[in-house]
């Protein structure tokens, strides 16, 4: 997702199937109704990015999202209560933070594909979050990213011990370094 979309707490970390919603501008009625929908080991994924400058989300959702066993919230817009969302140990990561709250009247949608940081989630595809952003998974390529994973930390061990043996990555990686000018 694009970098605007960051940890509120710098150890929050999530990784869970998605489930979307689209609030209308500066009201967070459909993020109540998703909290009650929302499967338990899900994740929320909130496109509230029309009126982004409201506190959407705070330590009243959080509290109820922990008790119907959600894992986190990922929204394209700002939430408030950070020291109680950090205390909750729920991880959230959102475009800011903003103090005045939102209206519960205008509707919104759950369910459906939504575009939170420039992406396009669907719901059931996968959200990783952690201190450096949030990466979507399409379901679909769930096991192929995984493998994808797995193999490249693999190969990156293997350059960690390389390297602290003394290569260098213009080595390691193969780098032609004939376009940088040097003295």
């Amino acid at each position: 997702m694009a970098s605007r979309i960051r940890p509120v707490w710098t150890e929050a970390r999530v990784a869970a199937p998605a489930y979307t919603v689209r609030c209308m501008p500066a009201d967070n009625l459909a993020v109540h109704l998703a909290v009650t929908l929302a499967p338990q080991g899900s994740v929320l994924v909130v496109d509230a990015s029309h009126e982004p400058e409201r506190g959407y989300w705070g330590e009243v959702l959080t509290t109820a999202a922990q008790s119907r066993g959600l894992l986190g919230l990922v929204i394209d817009g700002c939430v408030r209560d950070v020291a109680a969302l950090e205390a909750h140990a729920f991880p959230v990561f959102s475009a800011g933070l903003a103090l005045r709250g939102a209206a519960k009247a205008s509707g919104g949608a759950v369910g459906v594909p939504v575009t939170v940081g420039s992406v396009e989630v669907d719901p059931g595809d996968w959200v990783v979050g952690d201190r450096d952003g949030v990466a979507v998974v399409p379901s679909a390529e769930l096991e192929q990213v995984i493998a994808a994973g797995e193999q490249r930390a693999a190969k990156e061990s293997e350059l960690f011990v390389r390297l602290k043996a003394g290569a260098t990555t213009v080595e390691l990686l193969g780098l032609d370094t004939s376009p940088v000018q040097q003295r």
